[in-house]
């Protein structure tokens, strides 16, 4: 294994490892303001790429394609996937959040006409058979709840159309610029919101090392784990790249079970198979443009 896979694999540990720091988070900060704050330590450690003469050469439709990224992919990713966790376990959205690759498939069939091969349709059902079997189990004593796996699922979902939106645009921007505009349209959308939510917030009733994650946790999903993705992907076959995300739900499962506590259960086990063969498979077969990494999960 080189070094370039290592950087794959080390950027799903963060995206991974994010889901449940998200819920250690919200359990004491209001889900709008963590957003928020979420997004002034992203956009304040993208600032450079601001530059006047780097935005000035945007089109105006690229803008409009930006803006729609950022709607999807960054604002309302954020909000149900923070408002997702908090009503279910990180095992569970761990394990809906990988599923990812599959959605993307079938939204680019719905949305683009790209119909998909057998293997595909293989790949969709297993993800989609994993998350059927997280909400079946629910009730086993994993603190998640059909509400909180239906936030997170719409997340999913936001994320998918933000792969598909990003396919085009790839092609005449910088990734680098892609992520920093879209996430600088995100806290243009997130502020009102976020700013609200402050007025009545004790901020003194926070932790240090509370403080400590929401740094780390701005800094892991806006700049980290999209650098470590982006300079693996580009030394690694796009097909097997994806398989790499399967990371992710291991990551994320490893820090309920180790750092929240949360117990893991055989349905848990059994979804997380089907997802990461799902996995597998979208990965072996040929796509138009690599998945891009999970910045915010």
């Amino acid at each position: 294994m080189n070094r370039y896979a290592l950087c794959l694999i080390a950027a799903m540990l963060m995206v991974g490892s994010n889901v449940g720091i998200g819920k250690a988070i919200v359990a004491t900060m209001p889900v709008m303001l963590f957003a928020l704050l979420r997004f002034v330590v992203g956009v304040t450690v993208l600032v450079p790429v601001y530059r006047p003469s780097l935005v000035r050469r945007v089109s105006r439709a690229e803008w409009r394609n930006l803006f729609l990224q950022a709607l999807f992919g960054t604002f309302l990713f954020t909000l149900l996937m923070l408002y997702g966790v908090r009503h279910t376990s990180a095992l569970a959205a761990g394990v809906i959040t990988s599923t990812i690759p599959a959605v993307v498939i079938l939204l680019a069939w719905l949305l683009l006409g790209e119909r998909p091969n057998r293997r595909a349709m293989l790949a969709v059902a297993l993800a989609m058979g994993g998350v059927l079997i997280v909400n079946l189990a629910r009730g086993d004593g994993d603190g998640g709840s059909l509400f909180g796996n239906l936030l997170v699922f719409g997340a999913v979902v936001c994320e998918s159309l933000y792969v598909i939106l990003s396919r085009r645009l790839t092609q005449t921007l910088p990734a680098i610029e892609i992520c920093a505009y879209t996430h600088g349209i995100g806290l243009l959308l997130m502020l009102p919101l976020g700013v609200f939510a402050a007025r009545s917030f004790d901020f003194s009733a926070v932790a240090l090392d509370t403080w400590a994650l929401v740094i780390w946790y701005g800094l892991a999903a806006s700049v980290f784990s999209f650098w470590l993705w982006m300079k693996g992907i580009r030394h690694v076959p796009g097909q097997l790249a994806g398989v790499f995300t399967a990371v992710l739900p291991v990551a994320a499962a490893g820090y309920g079970i180790i750092v929240l506590g949360e117990q893991p259960t055989l349905a848990h086990g059994i979804a997380l198979l089907c997802v990461l063969a799902g996995i597998a498979i979208a990965s072996l077969q040929a796509s138009a443009a690599p998945i891009l990494p999970k910045r915010d999960a």
